[in-house]
């Protein structure tokens, strides 16, 4: 896979409120894939160089911090020494002068990786991460390595020589000598000779022979001064280096020649929506002709356990070989909202609104809420983030406040446990509570350094990443969009209307024709399309045939309006309204709002029922074949002899008594009561051939 740099670029005294007191100095930040092999060299020196050309002429010198990124699982191992030596060789040019080099270890780095480490006139590092072990990859160390190494480490003397070639070859043993002149780091070979020269006080064991070297951060800086900083993440960096917030953050406008690709994640999250999106991906990026993810999203959330699966797999890709990039034009609510937070950056729409309620509501159980939380505090550590914001958005009794640091007025927030884990809390005053019950909108989280940019719309988007070219849209195959479709409010009002509708009919013409067939189709595809969309479920199948089943009980083995009828009817709205919506009942404030949507699928099954009839009574016997299905109403001078001879006939006789039906009565038709063949209108059932009447 093609390597690629990340870039950042903070203006001087840009960020008021995570800036130190004083004017702030301006940062630049570039990060370092690891491993170095290939032509990453390359790309790292003309980003320095870009970076370089738009230097101003005077003011402070700026800060250029080099982030040393190993891919996940490892420690940068596999670093070409030539591409590590071409690297380290430019950063201590004359070139790079002009600039203050940082390097910055938030994760352990061995083998040829650590060259360019020690290239640069500064180093801040992780407490827990480690650096050392420069020779992993080598069976033998050459002398022309061994020289590389004191080359560079004389150029910055960042570490002691000595202490450089242990790093390299784990064979030498390296000490630690006090003397009257000071302290100095000697080989074993110049321990013997300085004892000759000078009074030694003092002799401690750096390192024995025959053990790889590796020194941690916490080491390097409390124990040997190596180190100038620790830092547990960005903002303590930037505040360690005493620059803005925004200098150690990820700018897109030194971005490279980016490939990108552009995902929608609409409607409720699912495991079949989440399973496409992770395969397309993965064969996407195993390809390699993708370096930059915009996931589009516009849900309100669904399944936890989908939203968090899809998060962790975001969050394992090295953002030093894709960029993915969350956009919210709208909304990203409940569990979606952890979806965009795990990507590296987080684009809204100044209107938008991420987190809140959603399509459900996370379990009351402690232990649900503390693995929610592990969770979440994973997610955060893969991105160099706090954790509050974050769990905040999906769990809304988490309370978030706004701190302010006392020493260099800093600005983070925090929830209560969070305080307790930063480096002395005490330094922390609080401000004032950030309000997020109801989720943030965009112009918010922007304010809060949530999100990283705002953009009204896609076309913003490519502006502010220099997308060159349109991002190519991975689409389903046509069954997905297709489902997409039919899974609309409108098209499943359609569905449902001619569903009931068609059904009506078939209930009022004998045998089973189109309209049974029609009607089966538009309930298949209404149950199909809710069914994959993540809205409807067994429950909701289940339901709707036996609701289906209990009211043809009713109608052609029990004649009558009973219990078979009401039950049946309210079983099939029920799965109607159901199949509509990812909850059962409405308990926060957007499901209330989904609610009316469900309800409206219940009035377009009652319309179809309604027009139907209407339809029936008026028209249907004058359409063509149907009418030869029906019985026709007399008319005309028939109708008047009806009339005549029904007002002189007496049906008296036949009161009380029982009969069965001749034909269908639908509603009209012929019973027979003894030897009399009467013509008959039902109540308003239909009812079959030898059907008992009365």
């Amino acid at each position: 896979m093609a390597t690629m740099l990340v870039v950042a670029r903070g203006e001087e005294a840009k960020a008021p409120d995570n800036a130190a007191a004083g004017p702030s100095r301006a940062g630049h930040i570039v990060a370092v894939p690891l491993p170095i092999t290939g032509s990453a060299d390359l790309q790292i020196q003309r980003t320095i160089d870009q970076i370089l050309e738009e230097l101003p002429a005077d003011g402070p010198r700026p800060v250029l911090i080099l982030e040393f990124r190993p891919r996940p699982g490892t420690q940068g191992e596999g670093s070409q020494l030539e591409r590590a030596k071409a690297l380290a060789r430019y950063l201590v040019s004359a070139k790079l002068s002009r600039v203050r080099t940082v390097a910055w270890l938030p994760k352990s780095v061995r083998g040829h990786a650590v060259l360019p480490v020690l290239a640069c006139e500064e180093i801040v590092m992780h407490p827990d991460a480690e650096i050392g072990d420069a020779g992993h990859d080598e069976a033998l160390i050459d002398p022309d390595a061994e020289s590389d190494y004191k080359f560079i480490a004389e150029q910055r003397l960042t570490i002691p020589v000595a202490i450089v070639r242990g790093l390299l070859d784990k064979q030498l043993a390296v000490s630690k000598v006090e003397t009257l002149d000071g302290v100095r780091y000697v080989l074993a070979d110049e321990l013997e000779q300085l004892k000759q020269k000078s009074a030694v006080k003092s002799i401690t064991t750096v390192k024995d022979p025959g053990q790889p070297a590796s020194f941690s951060g916490r080491d390097l800086r409390l124990k040997y001064g190596f180190v100038s900083h620790l830092a547990s993440d960005r903002q303590e960096l930037a505040a360690a280096l005493k620059l803005p917030a925004d200098a150690v953050e990820d700018d897109p406008s030194l971005g490279r020649n980016w490939r990108p690709v552009l995902v929608r994640l609409d409607g409720p999250i699912g495991t079949d929506k989440v399973n496409f999106i992770v395969r397309t991906l993965m064969q996407r990026l195993q390809v390699g002709d993708v370096n930059f993810v915009c996931l589009e999203i516009d849900s309100a959330g669904g399944s936890l356990h989908d939203s968090v699966r899809l998060a962790q797999y975001l969050a394992e890709l090295n953002s030093a070989d894709v960029r993915t990039v969350a956009y919210i034009p709208r909304q990203a609510r409940g569990d979606a909202a952890l979806i965009a937070v795990a990507c590296d950056h987080l684009v809204m729409g100044p209107d938008a609104l991420i987190g809140g309620p959603g399509e459900i509501n996370l379990d009351p159980d402690p232990g649900a809420s503390e693995a929610l939380q592990l969770t979440v505090k994973q997610l955060a550590a893969s991105r160099e983030r706090t954790w509050s914001l974050p769990l905040a958005l999906v769990n809304p009794q988490v309370s978030v406040f706004r701190y302010v640091h006392v020493s260099d007025q800093r600005v983070g927030y925090f929830s209560a446990d969070e305080l307790s884990e930063q480096h002395e809390p005490n330094e922390w005053k609080k401000a004032s509570e950030l309000p997020m019950r109801d989720g943030l909108k965009g112009t918010v989280a922007d304010e809060v350094h949530l999100a990283r940019f705002l953009a009204n719309n896609l076309d913003e988007l490519k502006l502010i990443y220099h997308l060159e070219s349109e991002p190519e849209r991975l689409h389903a195959n046509w069954a997905h969009l297709l489902i997409e479709q039919l899974a609309r409010p409108e098209i499943s009002f359609f569905l449902l209307f001619i569903a009931f509708f068609t059904l009506m009919f078939e209930l009022m013409t004998p045998g089973v024709g189109v309209p049974g067939f029609v009607s089966a189709v538009c309930f298949l595809l209404f149950f199909w399309a809710n069914v994959l969309h993540g809205t409807a479920g067994t429950l909701e199948i289940v339901l709707f045939v036996a609701g289906i089943l209990f009211v043809a009980v009713e109608l052609f083995a029990m004649p009558g309006f009973g219990v078979f009828g009401i039950g049946g009817i309210l079983m099939v709205i029920a799965s109607v309204i159901l199949a509509s919506q990812t909850f059962v009942i409405p308990r926060n404030v957007y499901q209330l709002e989904q609610l009316p949507r469900s309800l409206m699928m219940v009035t377009a099954a009652g319309a179809g029922v309604m027009i139907s009839l209407a339809v029936f009574r008026r028209y249907l016997h004058k359409a063509p074949i149907v009418n030869r299905m029906l019985l026709q109403p007399p008319q005309g001078d028939a109708l008047n002899e009806l009339n005549r001879r029904e007002s002189l006939a007496s049906f008296e006789h036949l009161l009380h008594k029982r009969g069965t039906t001749v034909t269908p009565l639908t509603p009209a038709g012929k019973a027979r009561f003894g030897d009399d063949y009467v013509d008959v209108v039902s109540d308003g059932e239909f009812l079959p051939p030898d059907a008992s009447v009365y």
